[in-house]
């Protein structure tokens, strides 16, 4: 990371950690320096009734506050066969969707799933989940998966 001349050093708390960010950085500087995985996003945390902003993965330069709270995680609750499904994780794939809904699987010489979903965020906010692809989640999103057995 280019570290700016007129830069100083800010203590700001990533995942509960305590780190040190030149002020200002960028939002790929932010991802580096707290190890966020890729199929992770990084939040900052805003007062009161404010959304929490995402803070992009690029040069998209930000300016810090000394104790800024950021997150890469929060958990969201999701309904899979009508169960409560508690996860951290912005994506889920067809396979892991289909393991929440049957832990046991289901026995048979052609199983096959069909999942559908609702209540999604604006990119995603209903559709059906195909094998080998995944679904970006949200709180209280939904979803219904179906196993059959062609013989």
């Amino acid at each position: 990371m280019p570290v700016n001349a007129a830069a100083h050093l800010v203590r700001i708390h990533i995942d509960r950690e305590v780190f040190e960010s030149p002020d200002p950085t960028t939002g790929k500087a932010l991802y580096e320096l707290a190890k966020i995985p890729n199929r992770r996003e990084l939040f900052r945390e805003m007062q009161g009734n404010h959304e929490d902003e995402p803070v992009p993965r690029d040069d998209t330069l930000i300016d810090l506050k000394k104790d800024d709270h950021f997150y890469s995680q929060r958990a969201v609750t999701i309904s899979v066969n009508g169960e409560p499904y508690e996860t951290t994780e912005l994506r889920l794939s067809f396979e892991e969707l289909a393991a929440i809904a049957f832990p046991i699987p289901p026995t048979g010489q052609c199983i096959e799933f069909t999942i559908t979903y609702r209540d999604g965020p604006p990119a995603n906010p209903k559709g059906t989940l195909t094998a080998g692809h995944s679904v970006k989640i949200k709180n209280r999103m939904k979803f219904d998966v179906t196993a059959t057995d062609r013989s």
